[in-house]
């Protein structure tokens, strides 16, 4: 059964999905790359981002590579394809990753301002909604067909779904690192009354993997 999902999405130990002062030159923010060591060396990511044979294997690897198996669609906060907010200034500004994203299905962007799609290499086509989460779940459930659609983030895309109760599981790796200050994934939400509960956690040096599963949501 095709299910919406959050794979892979990283937080430091004091909750904080990415850091300060985003901007062009950091897309992560002030150490937000040390958020994602777990992730960068394995064999997952340096294939789907680089094309090459290397990196590690193991459970970060495993995770990485779970991450991307059946997903038919993503949806992404404009935050997550460009730094800017307003209307869009630089229209030959085609996102973060270049000219072969590693989304390589359709791609809805969670935005304000009307855009054309743009087609990339690699299968990948952004589309950019306006109408709201629920416009961009439903046009990114058609595209997927039967398989899942992920939420890739932001911090803020990923707090909207779950309050609406639209997010079947969750994959976060939790880093051990400190960043102090940014945004919160679970800042004001009550996992448990929205109905989740953990159902796996696996540790690396790295990482701490979690996953929460929703289940019938608790009353009272």
């Amino acid at each position: 059964m095709a299910r919406v999902r959050v794979a892979g999405f990283t937080i430091s130990l004091d909750g904080y999905g990415a850091g300060p002062h985003q901007s062009l030159e950091n897309p992560l923010g002030q150490g937000g790359t040390d958020l994602h060591q777990w992730l960068v060396s394995t064999h997952t990511f340096q294939k789907t981002l680089f094309g090459a044979d290397g990196g590690t294997t193991g459970i970060d690897n495993d995770f990485a590579a779970q991450s991307f198996e059946n997903v038919g669609a993503w949806i992404l906060g404009r935050n997550m394809f460009g730094p800017v907010r307003g209307d869009w200034p630089d229209m030959n500004w085609k996102g973060w990753w270049g000219d072969n994203p590693p989304y390589h299905v359709p791609t809805f962007i969670l935005t304000h301002h009307p855009r054309a799609p743009i087609v990339m290499e690699g299968g990948t086509t952004f589309y950019f909604v306006t109408g709201g989460i629920h416009e961009a779940l439903d046009r990114a459930r058609e595209a997927a067909g039967d398989k899942d659609v992920r939420i890739g983030g932001g911090t803020a895309t990923i707090q909207q779904y779950l309050r609406a109760g639209l997010i079947d599981e969750l994959h976060i790796a939790i880093a051990p690192v400190l960043l102090g200050v940014g945004e919160r994934l679970f800042e004001g939400l009550d996992m448990r009354a929205l109905g989740y509960e953990c159902v796996q956690s696996v540790g690396t040096e790295k990482a701490t993997h979690v996953v929460l599963q929703r289940r019938v949501p608790i009353e009272g």
